[in-house]
């Protein structure tokens, strides 16, 4: 069903995660060049993650197809995520943490389950489904709670179709995500939950997949200020889509 695959990764500062990552991308035999990109969106990253991947790509680049995006201030992961739809060329694109939560066989095993419908143009992948295996810590889950309550405060989770928002593994059909992201204007975390009510609001079809997802270290989220952070960016979200939900 896939033929081709954007795959992007938005990253902040990730110098101590990306070797395990050009590891992985190495293994990779699911996709020739060919037919696979590999997107580095560096968001303003101030080590050494941009001469990293530099280095990666000047050594890799007769076997694997890399581009770079930078830019000095960042900006958010949502910022970041548009830049690389924009630039992706492949028939799909599949957005990925870099850590690695989710990893690259998380597709295949997709496919080889017939989960993959031709009618479908987006798939959220979620750790809230009950055949998704999830490994994570203590405070991630209480992170998770925190974000899921204040959701379910805000919206009806029923008219948001998808239990799980926040994990980064998504797979979109090129045109649509085109499509949605240039409509998006949240630019950090709270852009998923954007990209879901745009994708509502367009009637396109999506379905919520299970992932096997494992907690890694070094997080960059701060449970008290982005919470808040996230709280008054999800009722601006309320108040510019309200007329929507009330309609569904």
């Amino acid at each position: 069903m896939i033929k081709s695959l954007s795959v992007i990764f938005p990253l902040y500062n990730e110098q101590h995660r990306l070797s395990k990552l050009f590891s992985e991308i190495k293994k990779q035999k699911y996709f020739k060049k060919e037919n696979a990109e590999f997107i580095f969106v560096n968001d303003g990253s101030n080590d050494k993650s941009l001469q990293m991947i530099k280095d990666f790509k000047s050594k890799n680049k007769k076997k694997i197809n890399i581009k770079i995006i930078s830019y000095n201030k960042n900006q958010g992961k949502g910022f970041a995520l548009k830049k690389g739809i924009f630039l992706a060329k492949r028939n799909w694109i599949l957005t990925m943490d870099i850590d690695l939560s989710v990893k690259f066989n998380q597709l295949k095993i997709w496919e080889n389950k017939k989960y993959l419908n031709k009618n479908i143009e987006v798939y959220f992948g979620s750790r809230l489904l009950l055949n998704s295996k999830v490994n994570a810590k203590e405070y991630r889950k209480i992170t998770g709670n925190i974000f899921n309550l204040i959701l379910s405060f805000i919206f009806n989770r029923e008219k948001l179709k998808i239990k799980d928002t926040q994990c980064g593994f998504k797979l979109y059909k090129n045109k649509i995500a085109k499509k949605i992201f240039l409509k998006s204007r949240e630019n950090g975390y709270i852009n998923d939950v954007e990209i879901l009510l745009l994708l509502l609001r367009h009637k396109i079809k999506l379905s919520e997949l299970p992932v096997i997802w494992s907690h890694k270290d070094g997080s960059k989220v701060n449970i008290l200020i982005d919470s808040l952070v996230m709280l008054y960016h999800l009722i601006k979200l309320k108040l510019k889509f309200n007329k929507f939900l009330v309609s569904v």
